[in-house]
């Protein structure tokens, strides 16, 4: 397809030197065990890509309307990329991020280091490669609040993965340009949430940034945790609400650990649910099939075979996947009871974003907000 190839460099600064993984390595390796994206007539693909340009930019502007945020900034197109343009691009942003992340402290960069468990930044490397190689197939689009748009008042870079968004619509059935619009509705969202709230790109790298600080501690206070871990871990089973590979994770973790994971969760589900919200809240006005590709891709969502049904489970995309639910029904709760400029007090300051608990609970949040 003639999306737009990239030759990103990922590791061009003086923090690659201290990084516990090679994101050069992590891209090359998820680059050759890509596979390649569908076969697409030349007229076809020269179409997807033109479409995806130009609703990338009709879709911010609905969305902005449907939100009322960012109405005094400039809308740009999003670059429609291949699968290796979109792993080059997420290997970058996540480099800035974690790089922002632990630059506060030396201290915070050896613990980073000490997540992988004595992996070499190679080996390290290799790994997030092959995890990239997975999703590369898999995403269809991507807002990265670290890159760079080139534009004045407009931060981040959105990535539209023409192939995937193609395979995904031949697999939907669906029409195409419907389907282009509906996905581009969700990413511009995304653009406009951190672009139109300035605090937000810098607080999320702050949170993420305590979450590593506090991901310390030696063997011997992991295996002190085992038993309590196992009593939870049974206990769960028993009352047949296991916690899957997140909750594991939580048992895993420090009260402090948690915490600083409570606030990375709230943020992103507010974030993806946001987003859902808001393709399906403008979409009746612009995609006339919305309901027949939501119906369609939530039951898309849980498919899959077994070994891709495993791989979702320990990359974390089932989890992902409840946050698109859960974040959805927060906001559309919150909309319901006060109105789409009520719900808007969540980006007034990060005091005023939802609890992880209050993301399960919205009543509770309006009433702290709103009395």
């Amino acid at each position: 397809m003639n999306a737009r190839p990239s030759t990103l460099p990922v590791s061009n600064s003086s923090a690659a030197e201290h990084r516990a993984l090679d994101w050069n390595v992590a891209v090359a390796t998820a680059v050759r065990l890509m596979k390649p994206g569908p076969e697409v007539p030349r007229a076809e693909a020269e179409h997807a890509v033109r479409s995806l340009r130009r609703f990338s930019v009709d879709a911010e502007s609905h969305v902005r309307e449907l939100t009322g945020l960012g109405q005094d900034l400039p809308i740009i197109a999003g670059d429609v990329v291949d699968r290796p343009a979109w792993v080059r691009g997420a290997a970058h942003g996540l480099a800035t991020l974690t790089d922002a992340a632990l630059s506060s402290a030396d201290a915070r960069m050896q613990r980073a280091s000490d997540l992988f468990g004595g992996l070499s930044a190679r080996g390290a490397g290799v790994q997030a490669g092959l995890v990239l190689a997975y999703l590369g197939g898999k995403v269809l689009g991507q807002f990265d609040p670290y890159g760079e748009s080139g534009v004045a008042g407009q931060r981040g870079s959105l990535l539209l993965v023409a192939p995937n968004i193609v395979a995904a619509q031949r697999s939907l059935g669906v029409p195409a340009d419907d389907f282009s619009m509906w996905v581009c509705l969700h990413e511009s969202t995304h653009r406009l949430q951190f672009n139109a709230v300035p605090w937000l790109r810098e607080h999320f790298t702050e949170s993420l940034g305590i979450l590593l600080s506090e991901m310390e501690g030696t063997t011997g206070e992991l295996l002190s945790r085992l038993p309590t871990i196992l009593r939870e871990a049974r206990a769960a089973r028993s009352s047949d609400s296991s916690p899957g590979v997140l909750g594991v994770i939580e048992l895993l973790q420090t009260p402090q650990q948690r915490l600083a994971l409570d606030r990375i969760i709230a943020i992103s589900t507010l974030l993806e649910g946001h987003a859902d919200h808001v393709m399906d809240a403008v979409g009746p006005q612009v995609v006339p099939s919305v309901a027949t590709i939501r119906n369609r891709f939530t039951e898309r969502r849980k498919g899959g075979g077994l070994l891709d049904r495993l791989l979702r489970s320990l990359l974390g995309v089932d989890a992902k996947i409840r946050q698109y639910a859960q974040g959805a029904a927060f906001t559309r709760h919150v909309v319901d009871e006060v109105g789409m400029t009520g719900f808007n007090a969540v980006w007034t300051s990060p005091d005023h974003l939802p609890t992880r608990a209050e993301i399960s609970d919205p009543a509770a949040w309006i009433r702290r907000i709103h009395g």
